[in-house]
């Protein structure tokens, strides 16, 4: 008997006379994950609301009579005149290194199946993107392993390249092999033990894609060794619109805890196409005025309030964007597309025709243009291939023209034979990234003609022949290279004293 009298003084003494306020309302209607709710006089902007049955809302749309909330998990079990409270936070993802390695969802709750997240931190969904008195000038290149990029279109720590081109042309494609490719470079990096070096975390966003194309991503990540330097944020075709809309967001905030903690992350959002359609389906069931491809007025802020929090900051980290969009027929001229590309700092445009004529990655030279420009390149790069955009621009006009004449000389012939050449080389096989120090090596050896008098249809293969050969044989040149990331009169010597012993040994 004394101990429950105990029992009951105790919970008598934990009694709190304190009244608190709590702001409740009723769900008035709800239909295709958005509800409306009377009541809810206190609540703000993109807060969290309390459901029933531990479902969670946002609050978008703040009107005079009622409040349009976003639900976000599942609404089976919601219905009409259910209370619904504020909560008085904002939306909150977790965030950290215990993230690496794992797939999540637009919430940050894990969806792989290996278990809770041991996240420290959490970072909130939305937050204002950086100063311009915070940020640096982009100087630190961030190598793709895409010869291509790095060589013509170079991408910096710190920048938001857009990927755009038309359905199946290679855009996811080149986000993978970007991230295999730090991946690659931070195993490399750790293993040196260099205090100097900095590795760069990848944030891969799948916006609105098939269950089976985001498994398929994760198997070419695992495959490379490239899944534990990565966080998967998923909100597939299948989920509601609220979480395909929030997801790029919350991706965001894991990247800025890398970047607000004196590291490098690259995101990758893809693809932005269908994040604008999940926010106008979000905004046509709230009621909001429609605009232009029925797209709601505040779609432009939507991605430029994204896009912005990708910075180099002073004094601490970066984190660089690749966003994606898909156009439809090429029309780089539609509204998502032309307010995309005036938000970043450049765009590498994929082309279906080079894509059906075998040119893999189908990136169009012409179209195709990085604003950092040869700032993120390092020297090396910059020597040997400074003037190869030129010439495959030079080479891709000519070729058109040539169509119509039979009767070139020799000058122009020569012109179109080499540009023939760099299209070759530039040729590669998906998630197989180039370190920088053989593309330098590759990039070399057609500046130096070595490539001449090889037939066209066999210089991709020499390519590969002769990064073997260094790879092989060279390794301690190769280490040389990147350790000075610039080229010399002792390296060059080096240089041509190996590819002409490869030449002699090659047979193709």
């Amino acid at each position: 008997m004394s101990t429950v009298l105990e029992q009951i003084e105790q919970q008598i003494a934990k009694l709190s006379t304190k009244s608190v306020k709590k702001n409740t309302g009723n769900i008035r209607t709800i239909a295709d994950g958005v509800a409306k709710i009377d009541g809810l006089s206190d609540v703000m902007y993109n807060e969290m609301v309390q459901f029933p049955r531990g479902a969670i809302g946002i609050a978008l749309n703040l009107e005079e009579d009622e409040v349009g909330c976003v639900i976000l998990g599942d609404i089976a079990g919601l219905k009409e005149g259910d209370e619904v409270t504020t909560t008085g936070r904002l939306l909150s993802v977790p965030v950290g290194k215990a993230l690496l390695g794992r797939v999540v969802d637009a919430l940050g709750n894990p969806v792989d199946g290996k278990g809770p997240i041991d996240a420290k931190e959490t970072y909130p969904v939305e937050r204002i993107a950086p100063g311009i008195i915070e940020r640096k000038s982009v100087s630190q290149p961030l190598f793709t392993g895409i010869m291509a990029i790095d060589s013509m279109i170079p991408i910096g720590r710190g920048q938001r390249e857009l990927i755009i081109g038309d359905r199946g042309t290679g855009k996811t494609t080149i986000a993978i092999d970007t991230i295999i490719n730090q991946a690659k470079i931070n195993k490399v990096g750790l293993a040196s033990g260099d205090p100097k070096f900095r590795p760069v975390y990848s944030i891969y966003v799948a916006v609105g894609q098939k269950n089976s194309n985001i498994v398929r991503t994760l198997g070419a990540l695992e495959a490379a060794g490239a899944l534990e330097f990565t966080v998967i944020v998923a909100a597939p075709a299948a989920d509601n619109p609220a979480n395909q809309y929030l997801a790029p967001y919350s991706g965001a905030a894991i990247g800025e805890w890398f970047m607000e903690n004196g590291m490098d992350a690259l995101i990758v959002y893809d693809d932005l196409s269908k994040h604008a359609v999940a926010y106008r389906q979000i905004s046509l069931i709230l009621k909001r005025p429609s605009g232009r491809e029925a797209y709601p007025g505040d779609v432009f802020y939507l991605h430029s309030r994204l896009l912005e929090r990708a910075a180099r900051l002073d004094g601490k980290g970066s984190l660089t964007a690749l966003p994606i969009i898909e156009t439809l027929a090429g029309d780089v001229s539609a509204y998502i597309p032309t307010n995309v590309i005036s938000i970043t700092d450049g765009q590498i445009f994929l082309e279906t025709d080079l894509f059906n004529q075998g040119t893999r990655p189908a990136v169009s030279v012409g179209l195709s243009v990085s604003r950092v420009g040869s700032a993120a390149q390092i020297k090396a790069t910059k020597q040997v291939g400074g003037k190869l955009k030129g010439e495959l621009a030079q080479f891709r006009e000519l070729a058109a023209f040539a169509q119509f004449g039979s009767d070139l000389d020799a000058k122009t012939k020569a012109q179109l034979d080499r540009g023939g050449r760099i299209v070759e080389l530039f040729k590669q096989p998906a998630f197989r990234p180039i370190p920088i120090e053989q593309q330098v090596v590759t990039l070399w050896a057609m500046q130096k003609g070595y490539y001449d008098p090889i037939e066209i249809k066999k210089v991709t293969a020499a390519a590969v022949s002769l990064r073997e050969f260094f790879v092989t044989r060279k390794d301690a040149l190769l280490t040389e290279i990147r350790t000075k990331a610039a080229l010399d009169k002792d390296l060059e010597a080096k240089l041509q004293a190996a590819v002409d012993e490869w030449k002699s040994t090659y047979a193709g």
